[in-house]
């Protein structure tokens, strides 16, 4: 059934729609399936998104009307359709009235998502106006905060050395902690890789002392602040608040350097929420685990990470992790950098939509996946600057010498970058930065030619 008619506007207007503060728009990148037209399914789209289903139906009124979600733009050769949906269709809290993710999600990214005159449809940006956005949590800690812990300024504090416990599993609770120590002499933050949890070869309760123990350790022979990602993912959020108060108790007068991390995407919004709403004390460390199943390019459907990282910021996440931009060894590009500016501003530009944040706190990009002290150069010159958290397992526990050395080297690296100095020249002054070339020959013959004759390397 055709239904342009009622759920197609080619005649609104973005900048008015945009003015009236009471749509959220959305782009989408559309192909019909064989034998449908492009504006038909569209118009499908924006029915079964709202109040529409795939015939008439009796107990539609004037009122249900005024709430259809409508097209207002398509461009067929490139395959764009954007809509409007009008605030008043999304879900609200009985308990507060504020706004909810799931609702955008169930209405945006629901059923179209299996319509069958649909070959590919993903999201690629959305706005959201100030009527709407004041209604979600944002952010309550950030990349401020854990600059305060290090003893840094609040504004600029740079980049923060970070790792992954590796192996990701199989340590037992001893051998756990002490690859936190063996980092922490010479490095900022630790997380929890994404699996680990209450194993039964390395329970919660068994490990949790041992790495608060190893982290005064680090503290007491380095004279810095040291933090702690812990990951407190679960399916039921009973079990997750377990987890959190049990590690808050044992880090106790440090529980202000824990950060709790959740596997937002397979966790979902309801366990983001949950943490942002009952721990608005600690970094909420937004891991995306599995988002590549909708936020690959090669995925048909689904939406993107631009889209996936903006949602975390209405979600309240203090930082989520936003790729290496082309420089680690997950899927990315160097103009994925608008992923960062777009949580980290207050006012940016995404794919489709200009986006104003009306001071909403931001959040931190993080970075992790493959990197090492000779990929950050490049990467911070592409962002732009370096205050951002940096978690790299292999670049750390791969370096030649030991895990302290693999993190002083990284910061050794945006030391560099900052300074402006030839990598080359500043590595023949700082020897873990300098010994980083050996531990990763690979990058260095593909990022650094000629190095070892420089250096005087001969093996």
């Amino acid at each position: 059934m055709d239904q342009s008619s009622r759920y197609a506007d080619l005649s609104l207007k973005e900048e008015d729609l945009i003015k009236g503060d009471q749509h959220v728009l959305v782009a989408y990148h559309m192909q019909p399936a064989a034998g449908y037209g492009y504006l038909e399914t569209a118009a499908h789209i924006a029915a079964e998104s709202s109040t529409g289903t795939n015939v008439e139906v009796c107990t539609t009124d004037d009122f249900t009307k005024g709430v259809d979600a409508l097209v207002y733009f398509i461009d067929e050769a490139k395959g764009v359709m954007k809509v409007a949906y009008p605030i008043d269709l999304f879900d609200r809290n009985i308990l507060d009235g504020r706004a909810m993710l799931v609702s955008f999600l169930t209405l945006c990214i629901g059923n179209n998502q299996g319509q069958g005159d649909v070959k590919c449809l993903k999201m690629h940006d959305f706005y959201v106006p100030w009527s709407m956005l004041r209604l979600f949590d944002g952010p309550a800690m950030n990349i401020a905060d854990m600059w305060d812990i290090l003893g840094r300024p609040r504004v600029d504090g740079g980049y923060i050395a970070g790792t992954i416990i590796k192996p990701k599993l199989g340590l037992r609770p001893e051998p756990f902690a002490h690859a936190a120590y063996q980092f922490w002499l010479g490095g900022d933050f630790i997380k929890n890789d994404e699996p680990q949890g209450n194993q039964v070869f390395c329970p919660t309760k068994k490990v949790m002392p041992l790495v608060y123990d190893a982290m005064k350790r680090a503290m007491d022979e380095t004279g810095q602040a040291k933090l702690f990602s812990a990951n407190i993912t679960a399916d039921d959020h009973y079990e997750m608040l377990a987890r959190a108060d049990y590690i808050l108790e044992t880090f106790g007068p440090d529980a202000n350097k824990v950060a709790f991390l959740v596997d937002g995407y397979v966790g979902g919004p309801g366990m983001v929420t949950t943490c942002r709403r009952q721990y608005p004390n600690q970094f909420l460390h937004y891991h995306r685990a599995g988002h590549g199943a909708v936020t690959s390019p090669s995925a048909l459907r689904g939406y993107t990470a631009f889209v996936l990282s903006k949602m975390s910021r209405l979600q309240g996440a203090s930082g989520i992790h936003v790729g290496t931009m082309g420089y680690g060894k997950m899927e990315g590009a160097a103009d994925d950098r608008n992923i960062a500016y777009m949580i980290e501003r207050d006012s940016a530009d995404g794919p489709y939509y200009h986006q104003e944040w009306h001071g909403m706190k931001a959040t931190t990009p993080i970075i992790s996946g493959g990197m090492n002290a000779l990929r950050l150069p490049g990467f911070f010159e592409n962002l732009g600057h370096g205050n951002v958290i940096n978690t790299s397992g292999g670049g750390s526990y791969g370096h030649i010498d030991s895990p302290a050395a693999g993190a002083i080297s990284l910061r050794q690296s945006y030391e560099c970058w900052k300074a402006g100095a030839d990598p080359i020249e500043f590595a023949k002054e700082h020897k873990e930065f300098a010994r980083a070339f050996e531990s990763f020959p690979g990058d260095a013959d593909k990022i650094f030619p000629g190095w070892r004759e420089k250096l005087g390397v001969h093996k």
